[in-house]
C-alpha cells in the first residue's frame, strides 16, 4: 500500500520542499496504480517491437541492461523512439533512481548496468520502490542549501556541472512522464484483453 502523501509541505516556501512535494505526489499516483499490476499487464507488447524486459540471451539486435538473468532491451540511439512494455519503462526508473542515488548518497561505485531487473511485476514493482523510496529518503535529510549545490550528485557529467535542485527536478520529469506511459499502457491493456 502506497503511503500517504505529506500535504503539509505543499504549504513550506521553499525550493526542497516544491521539489520533493512534487516527487511524493507523482510517486503516491504511480505507485497507487502499480500496486495492481500484474505479470500480464507487465509483460504487455503494444506492438511487436516494443522494448521490453528478457532473459539475457534474448535481447535480440538490442545491448542488454542490466546484471542478471533479466535484462533490459538497450537501444544504441538515445532518441529511440519506439514502443516500450511496463516492463521496460519501470526498469528504465530503477536504473535511474539507483544511479542517482549510489553517485549521490552511496559509495559511487556502481552504474546503471549494474542493477538487477527482474522477470515478474511484483518484484520489479518492489525494487522501483525500494530505490525511489531511498532517493526520498535521502534527499528529505538535505537542507535548503543542497538544491543549489554544483556537483552534488556525480552519476554523470550533466549531473556533476549543475545545482542539485535540477538533478531532482530531472528524476521528477523521468518519474511523471514514464508514469504517465505505464498508466497509459496498463489502460490499453484493459481495453485490448
Amino acid at each position: 500500500m502506497p503511503e500517504a502523501f505529506d500535504w503539509d509541505i505543499l504549504h513550506r516556501p521553499s525550493a526542497m520542499a516544491m521539489v520533493r512535494g512534487q516527487l511524493g505526489f507523482s510517486w503516491m499516483v504511480l505507485s497507487g496504480r502499480l500496486a495492481h499490476l500484474t505479470d500480464e499487464q507487465y509483460f504487455w507488447r503494444p506492438s511487436s517491437e516494443a522494448l521490453t524486459v528478457v532473459r539475457r540471451h534474448y535481447t535480440g539486435p538490442f545491448r542488454p541492461l542490466g546484471s542478471g538473468e533479466w535484462v533490459a532491451q538497450w537501444p544504441d540511439e538515445p532518441d529511440h523512439r519506439g514502443p516500450r512494455t511496463i516492463a521496460w519503462l519501470i526498469a528504465h526508473l530503477t536504473e535511474m533512481f539507483f544511479e542517482r542515488w549510489e553517485w549521490t548518497f552511496g559509495e559511487s561505485r556502481q552504474g546503471r548496468a549494474d542493477i538487477t531487473l527482474h522477470g515478474n511485476a511484483r518484484d520489479a514493482v518492489a525494487w522501483l520502490t525500494y530505490w525511489v523510496e531511498a532517493w526520498q529518503d535521502a534527499i528529505a535529510g538535505l537542507d535548503e542549501d543542497a538544491a543549489l549545490t554544483i556537483g552534488l550528485s556525480q552519476a554523470n557529467e550533466l549531473d556533476a556541472a549543475e545545482p542539485f535542485g535540477h538533478v531532482v527536478l530531472r528524476l521528477n520529469r523521468e518519474l511523471i512522464h514514464h508514469g504517465s506511459e505505464i498508466m497509459t499502457l496498463q489502460d490499453l491493456y484493459a481495453v485490448a484483453a
